[in-house]
């Protein structure tokens, strides 16, 4: 087996251990034979859509949205298919249809919330004073200023009609119960796809100071709108939240240990440095190209061979226009980190099967990739630079395309030292 399909088998691995089909069924709530109805939004809402429709005998119905290209068939349950990570009007439509859905329940009435990472922008019915075009340009450059996913959503939620407690309190006095696949470090449910259902901590001046601390520009009406709180969000303990229960039924670090339990398999010593790793995607890269040349030194925990695994979710300032995700310019930084060095090889993909701008989940580096590089006459400092990764990989056939995956638990990072 060569290296390179040692880390394609750890990825499927981490793939398989937080597939709905697997972990949906055993967190369904029981089967009364009372209606369900079924709503949500991420990129596996799809697939855990179709787990519960497997799973249900009575009657069910319901709609979840989830990204273009990551819909499955589903006969009970609706299915609408929207932007991300910049929302579109087909994700307001279904949010708007959603929230007609569960706006006039009863206290007899159950809803199944099925939330997995992306339902931040696929949920996205703006607030009363907000457009769908200030959304579109405040979550653009969001991205772009290398704002953690914690600090976009926070955002988010008080731009939103539905996120941040929102949904839930919408459908209150029927009880909700929200499944939830994790994909931000720390799996901490106010943050998984903005919060839709639990009480939101963060405030209107905690969303203002993230947009001033990078230097975004909003509109002055939606800057008093936040100023003056009426965009303020349900907290924790709010009555309207009392009817809400919330259960994570995958998490990065499981997939981690799904990966780590196939290279022992293999013959591999795994160390897992974290599940909720952080920081630009570059200086990430320089960091973990340190530990792997460590390995096997003296003092250092792992034996070769060894893989080191990390999750989490990187962030990408983005200064040039390149192609690419926050994996290829991990991997990059961390190629030109190595420089060569022998016997090391990685993968970073994101779990969701796509990475960044492009159809990629994320890519190879091998021992050889700056040689090839050069051969090819690739500058790949001036590629990182121009945030062009994706070019880099691309041209060297290093590229890795699994197509949507239809799971979230955000990004897979492994270097392998024989």
């Amino acid at each position: 087996m060569t290296p390179r399909d040692i880390l394609r088998r750890l990825f499927d691995s981490a793939i398989a251990a937080a597939d709905p089909a697997l972990c949906v069924p055993t967190h369904l709530p029981p089967d009364d034979g009372g209606r369900l109805i079924v709503i949500g939004a991420g990129k596996a809402s799809a697939a855990m859509a179709r787990a519960v429709e497997q799973y249900w005998s009575g009657p069910l119905e319901g709609t979840v949205v989830t990204r273009y290209g990551h819909g499955v068939p589903c006969e009970r349950i609706n299915i609408v298919e929207a932007a991300h990570p910049v929302p579109d009007a087909a994700g307001e439509a279904a949010a708007h249809f959603i929230f007609a859905q569960i706006s006039r329940l009863t206290v007899e009435d159950r809803v199944l919330a099925l939330i997995s990472g992306g339902g931040s922008a696929l949920l996205t019915a703006p607030a009363p004073g907000v457009t769908l075009a200030e959304k579109r340009a405040l979550t653009s450059a969001l991205l772009r200023s290398g704002a953690s996913i914690g600090e976009i959503n926070c955002v988010r939620k008080h731009l939103s009609a539905l996120k941040g407690g929102r949904l839930a309190a919408a459908a209150w006095p029927a009880s909700m119960l929200t499944l939830a696949i994790s994909d931000v470090p720390g799996d901490d449910p106010a943050v998984i796809a903005s919060g839709p259902t639990v009480g939101d901590p963060t405030t209107c001046a905690d969303a203002l100071n993230v947009l001033d601390f990078h230097h975004i520009a909003i509109p002055s009406d939606l800057r008093l709108h936040l100023e003056s709180g009426e965009l303020e969000t349900p907290k924790p303990g709010d009555p309207h939240l009392a009817n809400s229960e919330f259960r994570l039924i995958a998490s990065p670090r499981q997939m981690l240990e799904a990966a780590a339990a196939e290279a022992q398999r293999l013959g591999i010593t795994p160390l897992i440095l974290g599940d909720a790793i952080e920081g630009e995607a570059r200086e990430v890269g320089k960091v973990m190209a340190g530990m792997a040349r460590s390995c096997g030194q003296h003092g250092f925990p792992g034996k070769k061979p060894c893989v080191l695994l990390s999750g989490g979710e990187t962030t990408v300032t983005m200064p040039g226009d390149g192609r690419g995700g926050r994996n290829t310019e991990f991997l990059l930084s961390l190629a030109l980190a190595l420089d060569g060095a022998p016997g090391i090889h990685a993968l970073a993909a994101d779990t969701d099967g796509i990475d960044g701008s492009e159809d990629n989940a994320g890519a190879f580096v091998t021992p050889d990739t700056l040689a090839r590089a050069r051969a090819s006459g690739l500058d790949l400092r001036a590629r990182l630079a121009n945030n062009d990764a994706w070019t880099c990989f691309s041209q060297l056939g290093d590229l890795l395309v699994t197509g949507p995956t239809r799971t979230n638990v955000n990004d897979f990072r492994a270097i392998l030292v024989e």
